[in-house]
């Protein structure tokens, strides 16, 4: 995981969500999407979620041969994909629950796929692994969650673990700040559980608020699933990156996920 870089943002929760949760009132039980109470429901989404995989797939698939290094590896959504490759995968993952999660689904893998896996737990920000990787990926905009120090923490841990020739895999979203403050999701999972997932941003925000309910309950606890997500826009990144001695090779513009998000994908590598 990543780390939550923004604190659990109850206060800030405007609009329908925060309508459903005065409605729930002490029934509510707020937890982060990262933490070991939320996990269980970010599984849940990750696992049906295929945005941006192909196009980072196929971008490892073109780098040098070598390990790859999975950051903010969750419960394996892209892990998995990466080691179908045939490469090894070093998993770094802040989350202890997260990490549980890639475990079980690493027990049902074959063998020899499995073999292939390297769990660590560490903190994307700053992280000394004795390794050089011929890829190192960041997916599922995840930089978004690291405040400025955070960022530049990450960019130097990358540095130092990229081999020659290496590639630094990103992605990232803006928003577009025409429409309604508040966007609503309505979806299903393949474990059977329907929600609610309310994202609120406005323009000059620094984070869009995102918080997911079950889309029924009954009496009892409600769990809410909560997170702020930093607004990062793809300009931003590239001036940091230079800084730090990196350089965006290129930028690979992601197919559109709801009608205000426009997510892009930087290639990076070592300036010379």
């Amino acid at each position: 995981m990543r780390t939550d870089g923004i604190a659990l943002p109850e206060a800030g929760i405007a609009g329908r969500a925060a309508t459903l949760l005065a409605e729930l009132g002490e029934r509510a039980e707020c937890c982060s999407l990262y933490d070991e109470d939320g996990s269980s429901i970010y599984h849940e989404l990750a696992q049906q979620d295929h945005h941006e995989v192909r196009e980072l797939i196929s971008l490892v698939r073109g780098t040098a041969p070598g390990p790859v290094l999975d950051l903010a590896a969750g419960s394996g959504r892209l892990t998995m994909p990466l080691l179908a490759l045939g490469r090894e995968v070093t998993a770094l993952e802040l989350s202890p629950s997260m990490l549980d999660l890639l475990r079980e689904r690493l027990g049902k893998a074959p063998a020899g796929l499995r073999g292939r896996a390297t769990l660590v737990q560490g903190d994307m920000s700053d992280f000394a692994l004795g390794s050089a990787f011929a890829c190192v990926v960041l997916a599922t905009t995840s930089i978004s969650l690291l405040d400025e120090t955070g960022r530049a923490g990450l960019y130097a841990s990358v540095r130092r673990h990229l081999a020659p020739g290496g590639r630094f895999l990103l992605t990232t979203v803006d928003l577009d700040g025409s429409g309604p403050a508040e966007r609503e999701l309505n979806f299903s999972t393949a474990a059977g559980n329907d929600y609610r997932m309310f994202e609120y941003w406005e323009p000059g925000m620094e984070a869009r608020v995102v918080s997911i309910f079950p889309a029924r309950y009954d009496e009892g606890p409600v769990r809410v699933g909560l997170t702020s997500i930093r607004v990062l826009p793809a300009d931003r990144l590239e001036a940091e990156l230079n800084a730090s001695g990196l350089r965006v090779a290129a930028r690979h513009p992601l197919p559109p996920v709801g009608e205000r998000h426009h997510s892009t994908l930087l290639e990076v590598e070592v300036a010379a």
